[in-house]
């Protein structure tokens, strides 16, 4: 009973900062990603977790093959008619915006407004998320169903933003451990108000920071990064040290990205499949979902597991999702809204993500010290009477013991006796306090 009031909170809470971020105009910068980090800041430290460190990398750096690009402010869009009716208004919704869009102030044939509007015509009644990141130019994004009730006349088209050298932002999180060893997460940022694809990833991570400092021991430090979707990898990598230390002591990366729907478990693939992350997180999600989830090949990714596992960057980086992103047609459209999420889908997500830390923390392989089978009555481990169905109840530690052979880790012994990593976590520690195993 008490465990479960434990979890409707952590759901809760995830939910309750999702719908405090949401309505933010966020882009690759500017003042409603750094809204956003202040309001993770505050969301980590209240629960006890460390302050997140932002970073600031001016316009015009060059991030490997890519330049920062400069930073867009946005005060107002809207189109008016000849009435004076905003018939768009990015007050209403600021996906009415083209992301990055550059200023107008002209009144136009609806000819030629039209010729600035982006709608999604398989989705009539949706306001799809449209940006033009590298190419400048400036638009209005409705529904196709609006566009085509739009009638004859005169339309003012109105933008205030502006393009100016400024920074590009990303935020980290760094938990030491007993080793160097790292655990990693990755999420972002960039996108203004779509509640799965969005707002879901850094609450997420926000809450396993929480979890995070709340382990009595850490055996691996855990970094927590928080960028605009792909420059942002790109820069991070770029900046400093980051890539060869993270290629020296990442064991495990995880990128976040749409955890907010309770619809499915997805995993995007690293590049051939093999890393410790695939392993661990295919196991949790095997045992959790009853092996009823979504596997994505590398040829499927999308986020920022690209730019982890490019070639010559080579992290062991794999993608968690509930309802891949490009998967569930909401995504990149205004119906991403909040009703898409819920605290039960944030809670399922972060129950497989402390499932998989934990998995993390245990997986060693591990050496029995005895030769053939130990005597597990004498230790108390093993019921003295034997009798039909007494053997069924130690079944999981004697097949545990069968494969501790000290080559097999705990994930392949998981997979191999068809035992939740957390239970063998029980057994482990039973036997390891009698001397059985090291």
């Amino acid at each position: 009973g008490k465990q479960m009031a434990v979890n409707v909170n952590e759901g809760q809470e995830m939910y309750d900062f999702v719908c405090k971020i949401f309505p933010y105009c966020r882009s690759l910068t500017g003042e409603g990603v750094r809204q956003t980090l202040n309001d993770l800041r505050e969301f980590i430290t209240q629960g006890g977790g460390p302050e997140l460190q932002v970073f600031e990398v001016p316009s015009g750096t060059k991030a490997f093959d890519w330049t920062v690009p400069r930073e867009w402010k946005i005060r107002e869009a809207y189109i008016e008619d000849e009435a004076g009716n905003h018939i768009i208004d990015m007050k209403d919704n600021n996906l009415h915006v083209l992301g990055y869009s550059t200023p107008v102030d002209k009144w136009v044939s609806l000819d030629e407004l039209k010729e600035h509007i982006y709608t999604q015509p398989d989705q009539p009644d949706c306001i799809p998320y449209v940006t033009s990141y590298y190419k400048e130019r400036f638009g209005f994004c409705m529904s196709e169903n609006m566009k085509n009730s739009l009638p004859e006349g005169k339309y003012h088209m109105y933008i205030d933003s502006e393009l100016f050298d400024g920074v590009l932002n990303y935020a980290e999180i760094v938990i030491p451990g007993e080793t160097d060893e790292e655990v990693f997460f990755s999420t972002y940022f960039c996108h203004p108000s779509m509640a799965n694809n969005e707002c879901s990833g850094p609450a997420l991570s926000g809450e396993l920071v929480k979890y995070v400092m709340s382990l009595p021991q850490r055996r691996y430090t855990y970094r927590f990064v928080y960028i605009p979707e792909t420059i942002g990898s790109i820069t991070y990598l770029s900046q400093g040290e980051h890539l060869s230390k993270l290629q020296k002591s990442m064991v495990a990366g995880f990128n976040l990205s749409c955890v907010g729907d309770n619809r499915d478990y997805s995993i995007v693939e690293s590049r051939h499949a093999d890393t410790l992350a695939d392993r661990v997180l295919k196991n949790v999600l095997h045992f959790h979902t009853d092996n009823k989830y979504s596997t994505y090949s590398f040829l499927k990714r999308g986020s920022d597991e690209r730019q982890y596992n490019a070639p010559g960057v080579d992290l062991p980086v794999v993608g968690f999702c509930r309802s891949k992103y490009a998967e569930y047609s909401e995504y990149h459209t205004s119906a991403d809204d909040l009703s898409l999420v819920s605290p039960e889908g944030l809670q399922g997500a972060y129950d497989v993500m402390t499932q998989v830390i934990d998995a993390l923390e245990m997986n060693q392989c591990y050496q029995i010290q005895v030769l053939c089978e130990p005597q597990l009555g004498k230790r108390a481990l093993y019921p003295t009477t034997s009798q039909k169905g007494s053997y069924d109840k130690v079944k999981a530690m004697v097949d545990f013991i069968a494969y501790a052979d000290g080559k097999t880790d705990l994930i392949d012994i998981s997979n191999k006796i068809l035992v939740p990593i957390g239970e063998l976590i029980t057994v482990v520690k039973k036997l390891k306090v009698n001397n059985v195993i090291k």
